[in-house]
């Protein structure tokens, strides 16, 4: 017997999470396209309440795109799959407490499945079905932000507009990607200067 780097023969299930702006999205995508070209059938879900930029897509804030299906309870994934052998699920934290359970049993199946979603909500605590995936997933990936405070790596979510509801769908006009130091989830002012943006050496070159 040899040891595999990846599991072979079997399902399993990945779990991408950070606060916003931390490139959760861009990530899937580039995994589920990445699949693709290895010539896999994919299919990537998200809830219905994330309609930020398109109904029928699956979008990163840096522009990437992939289709993807709507499901308002994350049961109705396990016959929308089909016979996808990758599946992607975005905004994971949003979904009911059945989630974990959905992924387990199409892992079982021998997929291979993929979750994004945000580990902490804005007060720090753990966010919806975020933490049963991550005791339940073969693989973890914690994606940092920048925080907008100091440039420190960022991995808390800081809302800017005063609503306590825990769920709230939004962008850069609702939260700010903060470090632990400059995290505070009981103050809502913004606080969004022009971080200084690094030069690239390439764009004064002379072809």
């Amino acid at each position: 017997m040899h040891q595999h780097l990846v599991p072979h023969g079997t399902g399993w299930l990945e779990v991408v999470v950070g606060c916003m702006f931390s490139g959760k999205t861009e990530e899937l995508i580039r995994r589920v396209r990445r699949a693709q070209y290895g010539n896999l059938s994919v299919v990537v879900f998200k809830p219905t309440l994330d309609k930020r930029y398109s109904e029928d897509c699956v979008d990163s804030h840096s522009g990437m795109q992939i289709r993807s299906i709507l499901v308002d309870h994350s049961s109705q994934i396990l016959s929308l799959a089909q016979d996808a052998q990758v599946i992607g699920v975005d905004e994971a934290q949003f979904f009911d407490s059945d989630l974990p359970r959905v992924c387990d049993q199409l892992a079982n199946s021998g997929r291979r499945v993929i979750c994004a979603g945000l580990d902490l909500d804005y007060r720090g605590r753990p966010f919806g079905p975020m933490p049963d995936l991550l005791c339940m997933a073969e693989y973890i990936q914690k994606m940092l932000a920048i925080c907008v405070v100091c440039g420190n790596p960022a991995d808390r979510s800081q809302r800017i507009v005063n609503r306590e509801a825990t769920v709230l769908v939004g962008e850069k006009d609702a939260y700010e990607a903060r470090c632990r130091l400059h995290w505070d989830p009981e103050n809502f002012d913004p606080d969004q200067p022009a971080l200084p943006f690094g030069r690239n050496v390439a764009d004064a070159a002379t072809l």
